[in-house]
C-alpha cells in the first residue's frame, strides 16, 4: 500500500464533500498536468490519501481519503460540458485518468503549510519545496507518519 497527497480547490471537492457520502467514492478528475497523471496511474485500490485544500482562504491538510477505484479513464475528458473537456483526447487512448476516492477522516484541525514546512522530517516531501505546484503527490512512509502524529498532537 502507498500515500499519496492530493490537492483539491474545497469548492470544488472538499474533505467535507467526502465526509458527507462516507459510504459513496467520490470521483477526483480534472488532473490536467501529465507527472500528476503519472501518479494517479500508480495509485492501487486502498492506498491512503491525504486531502489538502489548496486555492482558499485556509490551506493545508484536512483529512484522509483511501482510493476505492484504481486510475480508469477521467470521464470529464470527453464531456464538453466539463471544465476539464479535452477535445484531443481520443476516447481509444484516453489521456487523462481519474480515481475514485472514500473517505477515511477529517482533521480537528487543518494542518497549515507553514505548520508543514516547520516540521522535522517532511523536508524532501515535494509539497513543501518552493514551486512546487503538482495536484497528486507521493508521500513516503517516514513522512506520512510525520504528519499523522502532528494531527493527534493537534486534535
Amino acid at each position: 500500500m502507498a500515500q499519496w497527497l492530493v490537492k483539491t480547490e474545497p469548492d470544488e471537492c472538499s474533505i467535507d464533500d467526502l465526509a458527507d457520502r462516507p459510504q459513496m467514492p467520490v470521483v477526483w478528475e480534472g488532473v490536467r498536468n501529465y507527472q500528476a497523471r503519472n501518479f494517479l496511474r500508480e495509485m492501487g485500490e486502498g492506498d491512503e490519501v491525504f486531502i489538502y485544500h489548496s486555492s482558499c482562504n485556509h490551506i493545508g491538510i484536512a483529512g484522509i481519503a483511501r482510493v476505492a477505484r484504481a486510475a480508469y479513464p477521467d470521464p470529464s475528458q470527453f464531456d464538453p460540458n466539463s471544465l476539464y473537456f479535452d477535445a484531443k483526447s481520443p476516447r481509444d487512448k484516453p489521456r487523462w485518468d481519474s480515481v475514485d476516492l472514500l473517505f477515511v477522516e477529517k482533521f480537528p484541525q487543518l494542518l497549515a503549510l507553514d505548520q508543514l514546512k516547520a516540521m522535522s522530517g517532511l523536508e524532501a516531501l515535494p509539497l513543501v519545496k518552493a514551486g512546487n505546484r503538482l495536484s497528486v503527490m507521493p508521500v513516503g512512509e517516514g513522512e506520512w507518519e510525520v504528519i499523522v502524529r502532528a494531527k493527534r498532537a493537534k486534535g
